[in-house]
């Protein structure tokens, strides 16, 4: 076999220092691109940068990376100058050293992942080679992997289950395999027919990520998720759906589900074949590599961040920089974000924004490529990398159709590293990839905006589903942790001018709460400001750090048993709370209510598109709080309303006769009720009762119930009859006009006899009749109908005596209790007889019980009247 043909060759030397090795890679990339071999581009890349890195720092010397291509492959080869450095050869029967130690690591990758490779030495330098070979397709073979040893394999379970689901065109499943069943516990007739969101857990964050509903239209798709098993718990898989149709043309989605960890068995190879990138695969002559691939490498990522952090690392490479970072523009173009660094510290990291353009501290450089030779001259040109060490910097403008769309830099620690000719550079790359990014800018927005839509939408619905104060306020915590922030807090200000009040708090770690209450209770509440928008309020996080720092210097001059605080609770309070924190205030009717206050842990920002989505919240959240507290103050007023329409409590009766009372209000309680009763004593062992119902509710009811009440209580002690006592009232409702309301009264007066007995003379305007229980359980009547009040003006009415022997009972309700309905059946009053004559030898309480227990029972919806129950038993 004779040695190969070179057909292309490519070398470079770098220094012994550092940003050498990002460099060399950055170099191999390029070539390898350039030579459309960009199968076996990551797997060069992750060598050289091993075996240059074995050189320049490990070893210390300079180092030469030469590049050779073939017809079947490349050899790359790394020069350095220190030959007598040992090779660490494996002795028979030693096992191979861990890969995550420092030496020799390069070679062991070698062994797992070059076709061949070995070491060369000479008097000068010693040379390390490895060869890639272009992978082989066999006709009918998408795409093939090298051969690997064992220990380089996947892992995955004995037997490996693929769960094979399908799902129709409604999202319902239609199949269901034995193995979909080992995995998740569930029979096929057990799932067959439901949604198949029903079982799974996505992400819900608004707008981070494509639903499960969406994916399963989609015509394919891969990726991760949660399926629950039927035991509750959510169990990682790694999923390919495919968009099918039967000969019908009915779509329905084949689902492929393992485990997370086994997802090497259906996720597809991240890189594709050298003719997508560049050579046509009839044998014509090659097509014209695609620019933007041709920087950020190809496959390239589908989504914004990956690609942002593809082309952060790559800008940091092409300049052999120590750091890059790229920021977006705002649609104003006034502020940038960060979203994507490499090489900064993480403060600088995500989402902190900085103003174009803006006095001192702006970012000057963003509309224009510019170079900065050494930052310690002008201090504050780049204000993000203040504080870094970064001392040379290049920047340029991503440009779309002339709007500044963001801005791409990249920065090293020395001096003067940096020409307009790396300028251009690097304008050339942004150039590239500009159109690309604003474009997934644009479908990440358009996804953030339809998730948060429908995350406003949710919370609506919930915050109209409740009016209750204190549900609310856990309600808008709720929403807001995790979805938007790590941490909430709820200030409430009771009256205009007064103290706002911690009112709820709530963070994703629940151990943290009652520490992060304390620390918020210490500090003074952010002020009331009617300013719309989120404003930055830093007196947590600074009272944090100061307390962290107090627990760290107590914990150091403090023996062990003197503590009483513990130093890494109050840390870590201190960095649950140390990142950005934001208050909203919350206005309702043109007063400031409360604010919504909202923080991230240490070294989070928050993104703009969240800050509009909290503000919108708050505003449906304030008008939610003010209608519950409206509601609580007209609730009070009504529940104190009709405690006045009722005694205050009953009188001893004497004689022994028991009297009880049992009365329930219809409604949520903010309806004052027409129902009402009354024991009172007229005079000594003589004692008037009532029960009566007025038409209607509210206000008007109420003012009738009143005078009902007030007006038997004085008629009665007067001396007057029952009768007498009656018709007066039905002037005096006549007399309101048209506030007046029909009422329905039974009134009584009761004189316990020295025999034991009870006589009572009745008189029934309307009402529901009396019953009267005998000791045999015989139920009548104790009472006949007249006239009810409030409709005409004489009334000719009359009473009726009626003696209770020992043992009876005189049950009296209003038409809440007769009127309990079910579909088309009613209690009525002979079901209302049936029941009483269960309570034979029961006292008073228990009558009244047993007949409000048969009334609920009788019908499963909630009562739609106020119903009162009076039961008067004489002692045996």
């Amino acid at each position: 076999m004779g040695r190969p043909v070179i057909t292309a060759r490519a070398a470079a030397t770098f220094e012994p220092v550092g940003r050498s090795v990002a460099t060399a890679r950055a170099f191999v990339r390029d070539t390898l691109q350039g030579w459309g071999l960009a199968d076996i581009v990551d797997d060069a890349v992750v060598l050289t940068s091993e075996l240059v890195t074995n050189a320049v720092v490990h070893a210390g010397t300079s180092a030469e990376v030469l590049c050779l291509r073939d017809e079947d492959g490349v050899r790359i080869e790394v020069i350095d100058r220190y030959p007598e450095r040992e090779l660490p050869l494996l002795e028979p029967g030693q096992q191979p050293a861990s890969p995550d130690r420092e030496g020799g690591r390069g070679l062991l990758l070698c062994a797992a992942l070059a076709t061949r490779w070995g070491v060369d030495y000479t008097a000068a330098d010693k040379r390390v080679w490895f060869r890639l070979n272009l992978p082989e397709r066999p006709v009918g073979t998408r795409t093939a992997g090298p051969a690997l040893p064992d220990n380089a394999l996947p892992l995955t379970d004995t037997r490996v289950h693929v769960a094979v689901i399908q799902v129709d065109r409604s999202g319902a499943i239609s199949a269901w395999n034995e193995d979909a069943t080992e995995l998740f516990d569930y029979p096929a007739e057990q799932v067959i027919g439901k949604p198949l969101t029903d079982l799974a857990a996505w992400p819900h964050t608004p707008g981070t990520g494509t639903g499960v509903a969406e994916a399963l239209r989609l015509s394919r798709w891969e990726g991760s998720y949660g399926m629950r098993g039927a035991d509750g718990r959510t169990i990682p898989v790694y999923a390919s759906h495919l968009r099918v149709r039967d000969s019908d043309g009915e779509p329905s989605t084949v689902c492929l589900l393992v485990r997370e960890h086994e997802r090497a068995i259906l996720q597809s190879p991240p890189r594709v074949h050298a003719r997508d990138t560049g050579t046509a695969s009839d044998g014509n002559e090659p097509t014209a590599a695609d620019p933007f691939e041709v920087f950020i490498g190809s496959p390239a990522p589908d989504d914004l961040d990956g690609l942002l952090q593809r082309t952060v690392e790559r800008a940091r490479d092409m300049l052999d920089g120590d750091a890059a970072y790229l920021l977006l523009a705002t649609d104003d173009e006034t502020e940038l974000e960060v979203r994507a660094s490499t090489g900064l510290p993480s403060a600088r990291q995500r989402f902190a924004r900085v103003p174009v353009e803006a006095g001192s501290g702006r970012y000057g450089s963003a509309r224009m490529p510019s170079v900065h030779e050494d930052l310690t001259v002008v201090p504050g040109a780049v204000p993000l990398l203040a504080g870094t060490g970064m001392r040379s910097v290049v920047t340029v403008p991503l440009k779309v159709e002339g709007r500044l769309t963001g801005s791409l830099g990249v920065a090293t620690e020395a001096p003067g590293r940096y020409t307009n000719e790396e300028a251009l550079r690097l304008q050339f790359a942004a150039d590239r990839i500009a159109l690309a990014v604003e474009r997934a800018r644009l479908t990440e927005l358009e996804r953030l905006r339809r998730g948060s839509l429908s995350f406003l939408v949710e919370a609506s619905d919930l915050l109209a589903g409740t009016l209750d104060r204190d549900q609310t306020l856990a309600l808008m915590a709720q929403m807001t942790v995790p979805t938007l922030a790590t941490w909430c807090a709820v200030y409430t200000v009771a009256e205009p001018g007064s103290e706002p009040k911690l009112s709820y708090v709530l963070h994703e770690d629940e151990d943290r709460i009652d520490n992060l209450k304390a620390l918020l209770a210490k500090v003074d509440p952010p002020e009331p400001v009617p300013t719309p928008g989120a404003r930055v309020w830093t007196a947590p996080t600074d009272a944090a750090h100061s307390a962290a720092l107090r627990t760290s210097l107590r914990s150091v001059v403090m023996s062990e048993e003197d503590h009483h605080l513990s130093p890494g609770t109050t840390l870590a309070t201190a960095a649950a709370v140390g990142g950005e924190t934001v208050v909203l205030p919350l206005v309702a009717r043109n007063r400031v209510i409360g604010m919504l206050t909202l923080g991230k842990p240490t070294d989070e920002r928050f993104r703009q598109e969240i800050l509009e989505l909290a503000e919108d919240l708050s505003r449906r959240a304030a008008l939610a709080l003010d209608n519950a507290r409206l509601y609580s103050e007209r609730t009070a007023i009504s529940q104190s309303l009709q405690r006045s329409l009722l005694p205050p409590e009953l009188p001893e009766v004497s004689g022994g006769v028991e009297v009880d009372v049992i009365y329930r209000a219809a409604g949520e309680g903010n309806e004052v009720g027409g129902d009402f009763y009354d024991l009172f004593e007229i005079r000594d062992g003589i004692y008037g009762f009532a029960i009566g119902d007025v038409c209607g509710t509210g206000p008007e009811a109420a003012a009738v119930t009143g005078l009902a009440r007030h007006a038997l209580r004085l008629l009665a002690r007067e001396g007057l009859g029952g009768p007498a006592v009656l018709e007066r009232l039905n002037t005096a409702i006549l007399d309101e006009g048209a506030r007046s309301r029909f009422l329905t009264l039974l009134y009584g007066e009761m004189r316990p006899q020295e025999d034991g007995s009870a006589e009572l003379k009745v008189v029934c305007a309307g009402h529901p009749l009396p019953l009267r229980l005998r000791q045999d359980g015989t139920v009548e009547p104790a009472a006949d109908p007249q006239p009810l009040l409030g409709v005409m003006d004489d009334l000719e009415l009359y009473e009726q005596t009626v003696v209770l022997d020992p043992g009876d009972v005189l049950l009296c309700v209003t038409d809440g209790v007769t009127e309990r309905r079910e579909g088309t059946r009613m209690l009525g009053d002979d079901g209302l007889a049936d029941v009483l004559t269960t309570c034979t030898g029961l006292t008073a309480g228990a009558v009244a019980a047993r007949i409000m227990r048969a009334v609920e029972r009788f019908a499963n919806d909630a009562p739609s009247d106020d119903m009162a129950i009076l039961a008067m038993r004489v002692p045996e």
